[in-house]
């Protein structure tokens, strides 16, 4: 049974294709388009997953999309009624667009599809799980339980905004939901607007700004506690109210009542790419101390109803990786899966496995004790013939190796040297984290590293820290995590030992900006160390990435370090590459000194003379 997933419309629209329940194809529509976040239908992504199943559209047994827009629908109406006559202007913009193509989703859906290929509508089928039901499936069926708890948080589905469920074999029952207006993920994404960010896509930037706040500032602790008094009432079981005077995202085009806010916290939104003052580092801290507190409650409201040692995360919100480590550091359970796509990319995933096993009522067939992402590696590769093309189109010069250790060997001496590597291997890598396939590599012991990777290479905020990809054996040497990480979903402290004390450590009171906080080392891996000590961890094992794990292996022969720096290939504002010219383009408009695509080596310095011929737009 062939069944298509799609989510659409909103942001990050993706398709999945899965066969019997498996997983057989995933990736965004931005990797195609190279639109970063593209809410179009994911047509490139449809016909990418259908090629790579060796399947034609009339081959499919069903269609799911991600959520259900008639219930979106009722709730805009609902929505807008409640709070009339304000917001006559939104509704007034807002109502074209839905009629002319929300109302008329399924229709507009139909015809997308058959511009891929005709299909009997009879036999194949058009469903619509809800949104939180997606995500719980995406997180659930392929995790390696029989039974756990399921917790999805996001901005707003149709109605839901959070979910606790339980998944038992092939069912999922939902326990208890949060509705709209209240949402953990759209007060997030205020204070990511507040702060100077885009929401729908800056709020990783705030969670990595949160940690250059300092918690013993009279500062910190004044915000944290008007958050709680003015902005978000939390209850015991970790559901909340929202203050709606403080916010206009029911009826408004803003997030924030900025005006509200600058009375309430003190000074005004921060302009985009200003200054960052120690305030607004303060303000981030506070909204994250406040995240981690509801999520913590809300995981032990999941744990008390369903009695289980496993709990499974999704939704926007699962991608607060320091939110995760502090579920895991509370021993709350005893194992966590979180979905690599948790974000609405990965309800095309669970549209198409909650249709499996919910409407078709097929059972599940689990095989080992490991997951069924596959790594996450689920995108399109390319062969030798692909890599050569682009090779003779730019007229590169380039080293062919004959195997993979000889490859690896020569790059961990390249690494060694300080170079840093553009790493393309293999399928690329569905959700929004590389994982050692669409990778830009660095030696996180060089004290310049996480500086010259911002700004020459990333084009992006020097405050952002860099993740480290461990070999999975070493992982509890170096970090204070007792579980592997394969998605770099999880943030933990680096050990004592490994740490160097300085005088901006954030039990003391300072006010020093971020950039004398840059300065300094934090550890003997200064550049995957945040400045509160955490990193967030990526373990390898040699089964879920052969590559990667070689490459891993022969750095630490050759230097005693079993860690690199593992970010994204991409620059500011722009996807994650995808084709091997995509890769190489991006090499040559950057600082990355060498690139490897499957066993070819490019050297920048060979390349000099053909960097005119290429255009790459930044951000």
């Amino acid at each position: 049974m062939f069944i298509l997933g799609i989510s659409a419309f909103y942001h990050d629209s993706a398709a999945a294709l899965t066969y019997n329940g498996k997983v057989v194809a995933a990736a965004q529509e931005e990797r195609f388009t190279r639109k970063k976040h593209d809410p179009a239908f994911p047509s490139n992504a449809i016909e990418y997953c259908l090629n790579y199943g060796g399947i034609t559209m009339d081959q499919l047994d069903a269609i799911a999309f991600y959520d259900k827009p008639y219930l979106k629908f009722e709730r805009l109406l609902e929505s807008f009624y409640s709070y009339a006559p304000v917001g006559i202007k939104s509704f007034l913009k807002a109502m074209p667009l839905w009629i002319k193509e929300k109302i008329f989703l399924k229709r507009i859906i139909r015809e997308e599809l058959d511009k891929l290929g005709k299909f009997d509508r009879k036999k194949t089928q058009l469903l619509f799980p809800e949104h939180h039901l997606s995500h719980a499936a995406s997180a659930f069926y392929p995790s390696p339980f029989d039974k756990a708890a399921i917790l999805t948080i996001d901005g707003v589905g149709e109605w839901a905004t959070a979910s606790i469920c339980v998944g038992e074999g092939r069912s999922i029952k939902i326990l208890r939901e949060l509705h709209f207006p209240h949402s953990l993920g759209l007060l997030y994404s205020a204070f990511t607007y507040y702060l100077g960010f885009k929401v729908n896509s800056g709020e990783y930037k705030l969670m990595g700004l949160a940690p250059y706040g300092n918690p013993n500032d009279p500062q910190t602790q004044d915000f944290i506690q008007r958050i709680k008094t003015h902005l978000v009432d939390i209850k015991p079981d970790g559901s909340i109210c929202l203050e709606q005077s403080y916010f206009n995202y029911v009826v408004g085009l803003r997030m924030a009542n900025d005006k509200a806010w600058e009375a309430l916290f003190g000074f005004p939104r921060r302009e985009p790419e200003s200054t960052m003052e120690p305030k607004h580092c303060n303000l981030a801290f506070a909204i994250q101390a406040v995240t981690e507190e509801i999520v913590l409650k809300i995981a032990a409201t999941a744990q008390s109803l369903t009695a289980s040692e496993n709990l499974c995360l999704a939704g926007g919100v699962a991608l607060n990786c320091v939110a995760n480590g502090k579920i895991q550091q509370s021993n709350l359970f005893k194992h966590l899966f979180i979905q690599p796509a948790a974000g609405d990319a990965g309800g095309a995933l669970g549209a198409a496995l909650a249709a499996y096993h919910l409407y078709f009522e097929q059972e599940r067939n689990k095989l080992a004790d490991i997951d069924d992402m596959q790594g996450a590696y689920l995108g399109p590769e390319y062969s030798d013939l692909d890599i050569e093309q682009c090779i003779r189109k730019y007229n590169a010069v380039v080293n062919k190796y004959d195997n993979v250790e000889q490859l690896c060997e020569e790059v961990a001496k390249l690494l060694e040297d300080g170079q840093v590597i553009g790493w393309f291997q293999g399928r690329m890598e569905y959700g929004p984290r590389a994982l050692g396939n669409r990778s830009i590599l660095g030696d996180p012991r060089n004290v310049e590293m996480q500086r010259k990777l911002n700004l020459k290479i990333k084009f992006r905020e020097s405050f952002r820290p860099f993740a480290p990809a461990i070999l999975a054996d070493a992982a509890k040497d170096y970090f204070e995590i007792n579980a592997p990480s394969p998605y770099m979903l999880l943030v933990q402290p680096i050990r004592e030992k490994w740490r160097i004390t300085t005088e901006f450590d954030q039990g003391q009171p300072t006010a020093v900006g971020i950039s004398e906080q840059l300065k300094t080392p934090r550890s003997t891996l200064p550049a995957i160390t945040h400045v509160d000590y955490s990193a967030r961890i990526q373990t390898v094992t040699e089964d879920s990435n052969f590559e990667f794990w070689s490459l891993l292996q022969a750095f630490y022969k050759k230097t005693g370090c079993p860690v690199l720096i593992n970010t994204s290939f991409n620059v500011r504002g722009e996807p994650i590459v995808n084709t091997p010219e995509e890769a190489f383009t991006c090499f040559m408009q950057t600082n990355m000194d060498y690139l490897v695509l499957g066993n070819y080596l490019f050297d920048k310095s060979s390349q000099a003379e053909w960097s005119k011929k290429i255009t790459f737009e930044k951000d």
